[in-house]
């Protein structure tokens, strides 16, 4: 408790310069808002996108929306928490009105701050673990695109180092299935981290007659046509990837300026709440 100092001796005010009933009263009722708010932000959203419907709003739009929805839910439960922090706290009549529109607003906005914390421990962590799943998954398979076509092989790049330098000018064919399609993966790997050279191309196309049987110009319509496989795999994995870095940014930002206007109207509302208790 503060101290009132005079000429003889420090008094101990009994007024404290914060409620803690009143800001916990008023963080939970902001979180309970909140929790409520989103919920029904929520069910809103499943309702409007279908992923069978043709008539889904733009990216755009959904984002648009999303971002003005966090700053509704902040505006309403900040206001609630910190008008009720505010308005519960102990009036303080041997204080000086300027201290005591300070604590008013003070305790509005604790009250906002802990409710924030509640709402990211009880709610945020799975939203953010969502979107952080969605670029994990993005950058795991934009991986596995690349380690997918070299699935046969027995170990690192270097392999692919060896393959080439004791490369023959003719494929064998009678070296076994296994080994073969070890090499094939290797050369076919350099796709998912730059381009197959001509020579690659050349005795990945002879490997494949020789294995097949079939005419080089046929060899070779199979390899162009499994490297473009790979390379529009690789392509969608890396867009999917960039996609979900682009969501995960714009719901930091839309959550920081959604926070940033919370904090603002608790603060006013437990600086109106304040003001009330003490007209009455």
């Amino acid at each position: 408790m503060p101290a009132l100092m005079t000429d003889e001796v420090a008094v101990i005010s009994p007024d404290a310069g914060i409620s803690w009933p009143a800001v916990l009263g008023g963080a939970i009722v902001a979180t309970a808002v909140a929790i409520m708010l989103m919920s029904l932000g929520s069910g809103l959203g499943l309702a409007w996108v279908s992923p069978v419907s043709d008539d889904n709003p733009s990216g755009m739009t959904f984002t648009v929306v999303t971002a003005i929805w966090l700053i509704v839910v902040q505006w309403i439960s900040s206001f609630f928490g910190g008008y009720l922090a505010g308005r519960l706290r102990p009036a303080a009549l041997d204080v000086d009105g300027r201290e005591i529109l300070f604590r008013d607003t003070a305790a509005g906005f604790v009250a906002w701050a802990i409710a924030a914390v509640l709402v990211v421990g009880l709610v945020g962590s799975a939203a953010w673990s969502a979107a952080g799943g969605v670029g994990k998954s993005a950058a795991t398979m934009l991986a596995g695109v690349g380690a997918g076509a070299s699935s046969h092989a027995s170990s690192g790049p270097g392999d692919y180092m060896l393959d080439t330098l004791f490369r023959t000018a003719q494929p064998d064919a009678s070296l076994p299935g296994h080994d073969v399609k070890s090499e094939a993966g290797r050369i076919l790997a350099t796709a998912a981290t730059g381009q197959v050279t001509p020579a690659d191309h050349d005795y990945l196309a002879q490997l494949v007659a020789a294995r097949t049987g079939i005419s080089p110009e046929d060899a070779g319509k199979r390899v162009d046509l499994a490297i473009s496989t790979e390379t529009q795999a690789v392509a969608k994995a890396r867009h999917i990837a960039d996609l979900a870095r682009k969501a995960a940014s714009s719901f930091a930002l839309y959550t920081f300026f959604s926070m940033l206007v919370g904090a603002f109207i608790a603060s006013v509302a437990g600086a109106i709440g304040g003001g009330q208790r003490d007209a009455f």
